[in-house]
């Protein structure tokens, strides 16, 4: 078989460049949308620093937002039919930290 009769259209080729490997580290992130977009922003905030920093952001089509969403809820699903459940510890809402930045928001 030569490999143009192996290749499955629907598979797509994923390039993981070295230095986005180690990933980036977040314990906070705030979601706003508009009506033509998603935008996630990462952000690192430590303990006894009044100041957060937005380490990433995403933005995605409201279509690939739920899918996200979707892709999120059955892993949660497979991790705690592994590890026990999620301990939901809430957020900092409430303690001080704006949650609004212009536009309706999401905090996960």
């Amino acid at each position: 078989m030569s490999d143009n009769e192996n290749h499955n259209p629907n598979q797509i080729n994923i390039e993981l460049p070295e230095e986005m490997a180690e990933g980036i580290y977040s314990n906070l992130s705030i979601i706003t949308h508009s009506p033509s977009e998603f935008i996630v922003d990462f952000i690192q905030l430590m303990p006894g620093v009044p100041k957060g920093k937005v380490k990433s952001r995403i933005v995605l089509t409201p279509d690939n937002a739920k899918k996200l969403m979707k892709a999120l809820e059955d892993n949660i699903k497979r991790y705690e039919s592994l590890h026990g459940k999620i301990k939901d510890v809430g957020g900092p809402q409430g303690k001080g930290i704006p949650m609004n930045f212009g536009g309706p928001t999401t905090e996960a």
